[in-house]
């Protein structure tokens, strides 16, 4: 098996750049929020953590919806790659382990070369 370079598309590193950001944004703030509940329903009764952490989240859970919905095209996700990534939002810290998972199935380029596996009679420079 041989392995040929495929060049990232143009403009597909500010994308993946961009969701790689915001997803581990909306993991660590759904970290504070928990943090903030365990406070709030565990620990004692102060509401300082959810008041702070819980409006935070909200906003940036939205940010990454429609970022998964405007990158889904320019990184040519399918849709069940794109609804893996909606239903990743909804458990804590999912979107990380979306994103790692991601970069590593190479459906989140950061704009290297890859070297993908290809069998010889697929590539046409294989002798």
């Amino acid at each position: 098996m041989t392995e040929t370079t495929v060049a990232a598309p143009a403009g597909t590193k500010k994308h993946a750049t961009w969701f790689r950001t915001v997803a581990i944004a909306e993991a660590i703030s759904w970290t504070g929020l928990l943090i903030g509940m365990l406070f709030k329903y565990v620990l004692s009764d102060n509401e300082l953590g959810v008041k702070i952490f819980g409006p935070i989240h909200g906003g940036i859970f939205v940010v990454y919806v429609l970022t998964v919905l405007l990158v889904r095209g320019p990184l040519r996700w399918s849709w069940p790659v794109t609804l893996l990534a909606l239903a990743a939002s909804v458990p804590p810290l999912f979107t990380w382990f979306f994103e790692i998972w991601g970069v590593r199935t190479g459906r989140i380029d950061d704009g290297r070369d890859t070297a993908v596996p290809s069998r010889a009679s697929a590539n046409s420079t294989a002798a």
